[in-house]
């Protein structure tokens, strides 16, 4: 996997694909928040989300308050965003619509 930072047109096209995602002014971080129905879902979406996460060696910085998992992904080695912040928002999302995830900003 690329630990290479992506520039901005690179960064634009890429953000299709995690449209439910914020990005930061400078480039350098996507961001969501996911809610669940109870805690039980939400500890279960971190669950798999390690395991995808150990799997590329790519960890996200979150933290989880009761239903509530907020997420931030950046790549420190890079200074920015890789194409492994994107590949894990994908399958975050895609965990996430598998667990009852309301939509969140």
């Amino acid at each position: 996997m690329s630990r290479q930072k992506l520039d901005s047109t690179a960064i634009s096209e890429k953000l299709a694909a995690v449209s439910s995602w914020e990005i930061d002014a400078g480039e350098t971080a996507l961001s969501r928040t996911f809610k669940f129905a109870d805690f039980s879902e939400a500890f279960g979406f971190m669950a798999r989300a390690a395991l995808v996460a150990d799997k590329l060696d790519h960890h996200p910085e979150w933290k989880n308050v009761y239903r509530t998992v907020d997420v931030r992904l950046t790549t420190h080695d890079a200074g920015g965003l890789t194409d492994l912040d994107f590949d894990l928002a994908i399958a975050m999302d895609r965990i996430a619509s598998g667990t009852g995830s309301k939509q969140g900003g």
